[in-house]
């Protein structure tokens, strides 16, 4: 990552801020909910609206777009008690086969987000395909993912971890 452009820099700077700041949102909504019920005895039901809308994007936004693939879960047993030169194949036959289930996919969820703009949520009056469009954008950038991580598996660039000392240490070197 150091050695990437300040653009590049910026934009993932950017990507990971959209999480912080729905979850900032969430917290803040919560506070608000608190205050309303236990304070105001009027509590307003928009805050858990806005706080599932939030979690429902961080969570995919944070997967798709903020998450590096070290952060992805393995199973680090088998992962790291082979070759790397496995390893390299492993990658690239799990990158085929998530590709091609986000590829097959994604016209249904096309059609359901599409289909979802009939309704709207209940107190802000959204309509559920801006909600639901997240679902676009982690299928999307999962499908660009792992294309990327075929390529450099396929062509001997591999960026992940490579070492059986690494894998499933960095949680612990922290």
């Amino acid at each position: 990552m150091s050695h990437s452009s300040p653009l590049v820099r910026r934009l993932r700077a950017l990507a990971d801020a959209v999480p912080a700041l729905l979850l900032a949102t969430m917290f803040l909504c919560f506070i608000i909910q608190v205050f309303m019920r236990y304070v105001i005895d009027s509590p307003v039901g928009w805050t858990v609206e806005v706080c599932v809308i939030a979690w429902l994007w961080i969570l995919l936004w944070g997967q798709s777009v903020s998450a590096e693939e070290g952060d992805e879960i393995r199973f680090d047993i088998v992962y790291g008690s082979v070759r790397p030169e496995t390893r390299r194949w492993f990658r690239m036959i799990f990158s085929v086969l998530l590709v091609g289930i986000y590829a097959w996919s994604l016209p249904a969820l096309w059609d359901f987000v599409t289909f979802m703009k009939i309704q709207e949520t209940a107190y802000l009056d959204i309509g559920f395909n801006w909600v639901y469009s997240i679902a676009l954008i982690f299928s999307v950038v999962s499908i660009l993912r792992y294309v990327w991580i075929f390529r450099n598996a396929a062509t001997g660039r591999d960026t992940g971890l490579t070492t059986a000392e690494n894998i499933g240490r960095k949680d612990f070197s922290e």
